[in-house]
């Protein structure tokens, strides 16, 4: 790659402002200290990132495709698929950071691809919620969809909105390109908020869960699904994902505080560790504790779902979600109900 100002290059002049617009290569005038990132992308970091999430999304959409876990899978799939498009343009970085394409392809697809990846989590509690005690839940299950994923594309449209405004600052307008900065800091705040709401309820109702089982001495359904082993490892990944999204947001907040370009934001490790790492992890959990596996309740498949299977409807729970059943009996751990779905 060059170094030096290729033939028919402009001398260096103090209107000259060396920007994705300006700038195809680096050169002595478009020194890569001057990008957004401020270094070459670690080429073989991120070709490795793009393979293990297009690798996910492949092993996601296949398990829920056989296990029929249609919401939780998509959301996790399309995450997915853009965490390895960011990454792979991440990759093309390394060999030209001025590649403007590659920067936009890498900023909106990481960007974007977790708030997909959430959505799958949201989708976790209102089945576990609906399959083990509904009554010991502060809220109705289908309730925490219908809240959390349009709050999880709020935090996005929030995020996207500061985007256009820092773009329509341009080269000159110091002070918008500050407030477009400050609605994206609100977004990802804001998702912080979302995302620690969904903490505390899941919480709460894992607690009660537990002492409520620990207490209840018949043997049911719900009984044996909470003691079962699958359940138990099926529960701890969704904690495991939680957390560590939880600590990517909160890198995001300290990445984007500084405006573009600030120290943190051109610090490859702690971008490599807080926020590609973390996000993978989240993904290899989703994918490895897959709920058509280890949670089949979530299952639209009667050959999966222990509930459709015995011709049980939970209220709001997974033959709930879109699959225009009507009205069945559910049992609980408290007795037999007849709900409307």
């Amino acid at each position: 790659m060059s170094t030096t100002a290729s033939a028919g290059m402009p001398a260096y002049t103090p209107q000259f402002i060396p920007g994705y617009d300006t700038c195809t290569e680096v050169n002595a005038i478009c020194r890569v200290e001057y990008t957004t990132l401020g270094y070459y992308p670690n080429q073989g970091v991120n070709i490795f990132l793009a393979i293990a999430f297009g690798l996910c999304a492949i092993l996601t959409l296949a398990i829920g495709i056989w296990k029929r876990t249609w919401g939780y899978s998509i959301a996790i799939t399309a995450g997915c698929i853009l965490e390895c498009a960011g990454y792979a343009g991440r990759a093309v970085l390394s060999k030209n950071p001025w590649e403007g394409s590659a920067f936009k392809t890498q900023i909106v697809s990481i960007v974007l691809g977790p708030t997909l990846i959430c959505i799958g989590l949201y989708l976790t509690l209102k089945h576990i919620v609906a399959t083990l005690a509904p009554s010991l839940s502060p809220f109705r299950p289908r309730l925490y969809p219908l809240f959390f994923v349009p709050a999880d594309v709020s935090c996005l449209v929030i995020q996207a909105i500061g985007g256009g405004i820092a773009a329509s600052a341009g080269k000159d307008n110091f002070e918008l390109l500050q407030h477009g900065n400050r609605v994206i800091i609100a977004g990802i705040v804001l998702q912080v908020v979302v995302l620690g709401a969904f903490g505390a309820l899941s919480t709460i109702f894992l607690l009660r869960a537990k002492k409520h089982f620990r207490s209840f001495s018949e043997s049911t359904i719900e009984s044996q699904t909470w003691h079962a082993k699958n359940t138990k490892l099926f529960l701890w990944a969704m904690a495991g994902a939680y957390v560590v999204l939880f600590i990517r947001c909160i890198y995001r907040i300290a990445e984007m505080a500084g405006g573009w370009g600030n120290h943190i934001m051109q610090d490859e490790p702690s971008f490599v560790v807080l926020e590609s790492f973390m996000v993978l992890i989240a993904c290899v959990l989703f994918t490895a504790f897959a709920p058509g596996v280890f949670f089949p309740w979530m299952s639209h498949s009667d050959k999966v779902n222990p509930a459709l299977m015995r011709g049980e409807i939970r209220e709001g729970g997974v033959m709930g979600e879109g699959m225009g059943h009507e009205m069945g009996e559910t049992s609980s751990g408290m007795g037999n109900e007849k709900v409307v779905v």
